[in-house]
């Protein structure tokens, strides 16, 4: 027998099945949730739910083949794999379809007939295998009388890595996905020593900065997603009108909640984008606080697994890209949550395996593919 090929056995003999069945149970609470969101029909969205499934299932394939394959190959390919990211980044200006004021999907094989995906999603993972090579090739960290540390001078590289796709991401606009590039980028160079002196200094360029994008780089939609936040009894029936209701069909479900397709917001169609940018307010509804509190400990499982995997991983490489798709999903979940229960401004960012999207469901299975990947073969020699 080839000895790949032993590997390669020892590496399934390795499932992490506590990761496939937390991840398992969020999509099939999610598809469920999904059916009720849209049971209500308007206009085109009566039947996502089973389009969900048919994504889920291509996301599992893609996932499952990105596990069967060592990750050591995705590290040597991740600056190839970069450059095409960033080329589908910069064709979205070119044949991005404009919805809703954003130019982000592109649409492969017609309108009608063929299908669209957002570049910016798979740029996501693109980024955490990126920064982890970065840091797989560069893992010394400096040391001299000042102490051991990486200075601001060492962070140039991945700061650039990170700041080109950020920036394409910002001027489509789509400043959610623009702040979950920037939680990935922070969560992994977190794995990298930075002086405190460093991290002081960039502290203090960051107070002018967010006035520089205030004034010259937000859109006034996005500036008025801020001000409401801060006066959420502002402009209810306008900027504040997601938000509002969002937390009105939260506060609705109470300990147990109304019960399952009894949700009022969201069937009296108070709740805007409820298959999107909003499904947790309707689960929370018709489930209450203890099924709202049972998927957050879903997703807070799913994190420290994470976490866990990365731990325990057999190299540098495979432990930052564990953080950085632990990362997605974490500050995925985390903005999501925080902007329809008011704790934080609605910035459109999907709740993982939960919200109706292909190239969001796509891409999160990958990058669960991805871990999977890691904690096969923490213990595989060879």
């Amino acid at each position: 027998m080839s000895p790949h090929v032993g590997l390669r056995s020892r590496a399934r003999d390795n499932i992490d099945w506590p990761l496939l069945v937390v991840v398992s149970l969020i999509a099939l609470i999610g598809v469920v949730n999904l059916y009720s969101a849209t049971s209500v029909a308007r206009a085109g969205i009566a039947d996502l739910y089973v389009t969900q499934i048919y994504w889920l299932v291509a996301g599992g394939v893609a996932a499952t083949f990105v596990a069967s394959v060592d990750y050591r190959h995705f590290e040597r390919l991740a600056y190839f794999i970069y450059g095409g990211g960033i080329l589908l980044l910069l064709l979205v200006f070119i044949l991005g379809r404009d919805i809703h004021g954003a130019a982000r999907w592109i649409d492969i094989g017609g309108k009608d007939r063929g299908f669209r995906f957002q570049p910016s999603e798979f740029m996501k993972i693109i980024l955490a295998i990126s920064l982890a090579k970065y840091l797989h090739d560069d893992p010394k960290l400096p040391v001299g009388p000042g102490g051991g540390g990486r200075t601001l001078k060492d962070l140039i590289g991945p700061t650039i890595i990170a700041g080109i796709p950020f920036t394409l991401v910002a001027k489509q606009p789509d400043l959610g996905t623009g702040l979950i590039l920037l939680g990935i980028f922070v969560s992994i160079m977190a794995l990298a020593k930075i002086r405190w002196q460093s991290l002081l200094t960039l502290v203090g360029v960051a107070v002018p900065t967010g006035v520089f994008a205030w004034f010259y780089l937000l859109h006034d939609y996005q500036k008025r997603r801020f001000i409401s936040f801060i006066n959420p009894d502002l402009d209810i029936r306008g900027a504040n009108w997601h938000a509002h209701n969002a937390r009105v069909a939260i506060g609705d479900g109470g300990l147990f909640g109304a019960g399952y397709l009894k949700g009022t917001q969201n069937h009296y169609l108070f709740l805007p984008e409820q298959q999107t940018d909003f499904p947790f307010p309707v689960f929370a509804e018709e489930w209450g606080f203890v099924g709202a509190l049972l998927l957050v400990c879903l997703y807070a499982f799913l994190v420290i697994w994470g976490i866990r995997i990365a731990a325990s991983a057999r190299d540098r490489f495979g432990a930052a890209l564990a953080i950085g798709v632990t990362a997605m999903i974490f500050w995925h979940a985390f903005f999501n949550i925080g902007m329809v229960t008011g704790v934080l401004p609605v910035v459109g960012v999907t709740l993982p395996l939960f919200s109706y999207g292909g190239s969001s469901v796509t891409t999160i299975l990958i990058g669960i593919g991805l871990l999977m990947n890691v904690s096969m073969r923490r213990n595989v020699v060879g």
